[in-house]
């Protein structure tokens, strides 16, 4: 008997959802915090590819696991059925603590930093907190109202980034910058700043697994998803490879570097100060997209927990139409918190470790299912396998050293893994929801 779903969102919206919660806050704020120590077009060039080619490599790997086991829950999911529910209840604790709601947080102080550039009688934070309560009260509405204003937010961005990268190679005067490799390039990939800057780029990549996380609301999801989640990688990696260019060669990496607003400061080179700030508010309107997408999934992966865990169940509760309203607030309250009391590259740090760290016990996880499970049915295979999981989990093991050694982000690193730890001690005291076949 055939399982497509023939209700549900489609292959367009679930593509859509991936997008928006790839572009977002990394690609229009990390550009800053990499030009001081890679002073060359060409490896910036390389540092976006390297993680475009790493999500790429994660993304066929999540399509396999979400065509062979659909379940909405992403990660928690997956790691349950894999491991143990201690590893799944671990990564999708992480998801709803960090995972989501410090995302938005981030593409909050984003929205919040280049809005007030446009209206500075209130603060940036002012700004972010009316944004994420506005996010909110949208996805209420109900999952007909989240789609069709994620659709219509993310194809617009979609659009408007492909205009900035066509205006920034007409209009602007050019910089003098080197998109080609020179011989201090290779020394400059193999350094720390590299393996320390793609921690800001991988940020800018989350999001490729976003559509794992709403299986249960796609149709037909063991088709649907493994093509969102590549379609969804491949676009996104062309599109920052050249609005990144498209930054490098309008503005000077002297301005760029250490500002927040990279796509501000170029705008207003291609643009001049007007042209700057409408194009600061086409910014915003991208951000909001991915603000969005990320409250859509974050409730989910706590619906899902939910139905395991007696504990999280009264979170998880949907209303009659489906929309878990509780789970919604709860992830609110959380990156109202974050707005107010961390700053941005603690954040960024801190998520993007726990990010990548369950990404990487997944991939793992997907090998340990060949092994174990070869006859398990797979509507989808990995493309590349076994290069694409083994590419994956090299380029995951090598950014995550590199944190863990460098005395800047060792401490933000750690705040996840204390994370993991309260986590796992919430789980040891929690009792189970057996689950009925």
């Amino acid at each position: 008997m055939s399982t497509a779903r023939t209700q549900g969102i489609s292959l367009v919206t679930a593509t859509a959802v991936v997008v928006a919660n790839m572009i977002g806050t990394g690609v229009f704020t990390s550009l800053g915090f990499q030009v001081g120590d890679l002073p060359s077009g060409f490896t910036i060039l390389m540092l976006w590819l390297v993680g475009g080619v790493c999500a790429f490599c994660g993304a066929v790997c999540y399509g396999e696991l979400a065509a062979a086991l659909p379940r909405s829950g992403g990660e928690y999911h997956f790691l349950s059925r894999i491991f143990h529910p201690v590893v799944g209840f671990l990564s999708g604790w992480l998801s709803v603590t960090v995972g989501f709601a410090a995302p938005i947080a981030l593409a909050a102080m984003a929205f919040g930093k280049y809005f007030s550039t446009i209206f500075p009688q209130a603060p940036a934070t002012t700004w972010s907190l009316v944004m994420v309560w506005a996010i909110t009260l949208v996805h209420v509405g109900g999952i007909q109202v989240a789609a069709k204003f994620q659709n219509t937010a993310t194809w617009l961005k979609v659009t408007l980034i492909c205009v900035f990268i066509g205006a920034g190679y007409w209009l602007a005067t050019g910089q003098v910058v080197r998109f080609t490799p020179a011989a201090d390039d290779l020394k400059l990939i193999a350094s720390r700043p590299f393996a320390v800057s793609l921690v800001y780029v991988m940020y800018s990549y989350a999001g490729w697994n976003a559509a794992t996380y709403i299986v249960g609301e796609i149709r037909n999801p063991q088709r649907n998803v493994p093509k969102a989640i590549a379609l969804g990688t491949l676009l996104v990696t062309v599109l920052y490879l050249a609005l990144n260019a498209t930054f490098l060669n309008a503005a000077p990496m002297s301005e760029l570097a250490g500002k927040l607003d990279v796509g501000h400061v170029a705008a207003e080179h291609i643009f001049g100060i007007t042209g700057g700030k409408i194009m600061s508010a086409l910014i915003c309107l991208g951000l909001a997209s991915s603000i969005s997408a990320m409250t859509w999934l974050g409730p989910r992966v706590l619906n899902t927990m939910g139905e395991d865990m007696k504990i999280l169940a009264p979170l998880a509760a949907c209303d009659e139409r489906g929309v878990p309203v509780t789970g919604l607030f709860v992830q609110l309250a959380i990156v109202i918190t974050l707005l107010l009391t961390a700053s941005f590259n603690t954040v960024l740090t801190a998520v993007q470790f726990s990010i990548q760290l369950g990404s990487f016990a997944t991939v793992v996880g997907l090998i340990v299912l060949r092994i174990k499970q070869p006859d398990l049915p797979r509507p989808y295979r990995c493309w590349g396998y076994p290069i694409t999981p083994l590419l994956f989990l090299g380029i995951s093991l090598w950014m995550m050293a590199f944190l863990m050694l460098d005395t800047v982000t060792r401490e933000a690193s750690l705040y996840g893994l204390g994370l993991i730890l309260l986590g796992w001690i919430i789980y040891l005291i929690s009792p189970r929801t057996p689950r009925t076949a």
